[in-house]
């Protein structure tokens, strides 16, 4: 690309980040380190009214743990500052005015009253009313009205909201990068309000002129909204500015695959909607992925694949690898079935990747009764049990008996390894194990196992009812792994209690 690249994400301060929104950001973040170009971080709160305290700080927090942090943005690199709408409120009316000048836009006059009532009165006739061509010159606006009358109106501060004058009988041809071309009616586009009677501007003018002046050459944003991209090509067109390209990605929808991901969907199945938790002062708290023990680099790569596919069998990517292969052109209309399971399947591939060292001292800060307990050992621990988990918060139930003895025995389990003979046999066991002196893997697993061969016993027979007094359930790794770990004097202690107990 000849041009320097330059994308933005731009949510709004009304709560936690979708982790919808964190795609977005993504993707757009992608694309810019692609093309060795720039992310942008913009704080669309031009909606006073739905302003969450905190929200900012939770979408820069969001990012920065999904290692994809913005290159300028509030409080960083303010080359085209401020990036906060609402601090740049003074801006916008006179880009809306400048509309008006150029009969793209007008002083509409309509109370909220009358509006309700022509609504009510379509409605009844089985019409929706549209503000538009078609109506216009029938209400109160200054397309309707002689200058004298508008000007008597603004000097006498009457209420009014500034319009986009929306062409008739004309054909808009669009482009998009992932849905192609795109033909639109314009009878049937309503005029859009741009300016509110609040002097405050709609999402549509502010974000036009940001993105302007902002020098936006890339809009990488969400399905939803599709419908607005006819207003904003008009709006460029009525300035004479250059228009960025546009790219809509595709829905994030619900496991189901029917309807869009919602924050009710996760409450009900159980899992994230948002990266990080959320702990409003008044309001629910919502689960985060951070704090649900997924890895940043899981979460990521999984929402890559949400509506982008890179052409090959690939599916674990580094974030640098995923900047390599990042093309827009390999982003899919279609919307993205959330699957939880599948980013879980990331979660535990990572967690693969993890050094035991890393791992055992997340374990050991989230379980005070591996305070005391060298960290070396836990380190040891978590490399016989990582591979059967998926989060660190399953190392405690794969792994506790490596640290307490068993207090009691699975009763499935018992049953199945407890017979008549069970406790004769594990007296001898208790004998063999109890004289041997080089208590490694090697020569435990040489002594024991020639022990049952001799004596021409099934390994079941003493093999089930020995992990039972290690483990208290049949699972974990090797038997004799677990006794080298826990040493000779407990492992003898966790038999003789196996015996006392038949």
């Amino acid at each position: 690309m000849s041009e320097q690249v330059r994308v933005r994400f731009a949510p709004s301060p009304t709560g936690p980040l979708h982790i919808g929104g964190v795609r977005t950001a993504l993707f757009n973040y992608l694309f810019a380190k692609k093309h060795n170009g720039t992310f942008v971080l913009r704080i669309e709160d031009t909606d006073q009214n739905r302003y969450v305290e905190g929200a900012e700080q939770y979408i820069i927090d969001a990012l920065n743990w999904c290692n994809i942090p913005f290159d300028e943005g509030p409080g960083k690199n303010e080359k085209f500052g401020p990036y906060r709408q609402s601090e740049r409120k003074e801006l916008y009316k006179q880009y809306a005015e400048q509309l008006i000048a150029s009969g793209n836009a007008y002083y509409a006059f309509d109370t909220s009253e009358e509006l309700d009532y022509h609504r009510t009165d379509h409605e009844s006739n089985g019409k929706t009313f549209i503000y538009n061509w078609h109506n216009r010159l029938k209400l109160s606006n200054s397309l309707a009205l002689t200058e004298d009358q508008v000007k008597a109106k603004l000097d006498a501060g009457d209420d009014f909201v500034i319009r986009f004058k929306s062409p008739q009988d004309q054909t808009l041809h669009l482009k998009d990068i992932i849905r192609g071309d795109i033909k639109i009616d314009t009878n049937v586009l309503d005029d859009k309000v741009l300016f509110k009677s609040d002097g405050m501007p709609t999402y549509h003018l502010a974000n036009i002129v940001d993105d302007h002046l902002m020098e936006i050459t890339h809009v990488i944003r969400g399905e939803e909204w599709l419908p607005s991209l006819a207003l904003h090509y008009q709006l460029y067109t009525a300035f004479g500015w250059d228009k960025p390209q546009f790219a809509h990605l595709p829905l994030i929808l619900k496991p189901t695959g029917k309807g869009k991901l919602s924050k009710r969907d996760g409450d009900k199945l159980g899992f994230p909607v948002f990266p990080l938790e959320w702990n409003p002062e008044f309001g629910d708290t919502a689960k985060g992925y951070k704090e649900e023990g997924y890895f940043a680099e899981a979460v990521v790569n999984f929402l890559a694949f949400l509506g982008w596919n890179p052409g090959t069998e690939q599916e674990m990517f580094t974030l640098d690898q995923l900047i390599a292969a990042f093309d827009l052109d390999r982003v899919n209309k279609a919307g993205a079935r959330f699957d939880p399971d599948k980013i879980k399947w990331f979660n535990h591939h990572y967690m693969q990747e993890q050094s035991n060292e890393t791992l055992a001292e997340t374990f050991q800060k989230n379980h005070k009764e591996l305070a005391t307990i060298d960290v070396n050992y836990i380190a040891l621990v978590v490399g016989l049990v990582k591979e059967r988990a998926t989060f660190v918060n399953d190392f405690w139930d794969l792994s506790s008996y490596f640290f307490v003895a068993p207090k009691s025995y699975d009763e499935k389990a018992s049953k199945k390894a407890f017979k008549e003979d069970t406790k004769s046999i594990m007296t001898e066991v208790l004998a063999v194990v109890s004289n041997i002196t080089d208590f490694e893997v090697e020569p435990l697993q040489k002594e024991v196992k020639g022990w049952i061969t001799a004596k021409e016993i099934g390994f079941g027979k003493v093999m089930m009812p020995l992990r039972l007094a290690l483990v208290g359930a049949l699972q974990g790794p090797d038997v004799f792994d677990i006794m080298f770990m826990i040493g000779k004097n407990e492992s003898i202690k966790r038999i003789e209690k196996l015996i006392e107990t038949l």
